[in-house]
């Protein structure tokens, strides 16, 4: 059956409610110069419990559309942020 896709991301906003916005970095090659470079992308997911704070890496996964912008929902924390 169809799997849906899952990333792993660092949450970088929640101030939403039961939402977070979540940055995903992944490597790209460059063809032309030979080097890898960083690529960013944000996706809005949705947190039920509004459980996830800044700097926690989560994992997402598809899912069917929430909203105009949010298609993705917190499945756990990976790793929590460090307490400053």
């Amino acid at each position: 059956m169809n799997e849906r896709k899952t990333k792993i991301g660092t949450v970088v906003s929640n101030k939403m409610q039961k939402s977070v916005s979540v940055e995903i970095e992944r490597l790209t090659l460059d063809t032309r110069f030979k080097k890898y470079i960083r690529r960013k992308k944000k996706f809005l997911a949705h947190d039920e419990n509004g459980e996830c704070k800044i700097g926690d890496k989560v994992e997402i996964r598809e899912s069917r559309p929430l909203s105009k912008l949010k298609r993705w929902r917190v499945i756990k924390i990976v790793e929590k942020a460090p307490i400053v």
